[in-house]
């Protein structure tokens, strides 16, 4: 795999998981919440795990 193919890919990943977490998929559990009043820090692990995930399996099917 190309560095440019990879890149793509991480980058790919990173846009719909932020996507998915704004329009609903997000707060799973695994995802990591830390909110201690005036300070929230939100990991979504897991759903960052899925997308890649759907993602592979979606590109796998087209190198086929």
């Amino acid at each position: 795999m190309s560095p440019g193919t990879l890149i793509f890919y991480v980058l790919l990943v990173i846009l719909l998981t932020m996507a998915s977490v704004q329009y609903g998929l997000g707060r799973l559990p695994g995802d990591i919440v830390v909110d201690l009043g005036s300070f929230y820090f939100y990991v979504p692990f897991t759903t960052g795990l899925i997308v890649a995930l759907l993602l592979g399996g979606i590109f796998w099917l087209f190198r086929r």
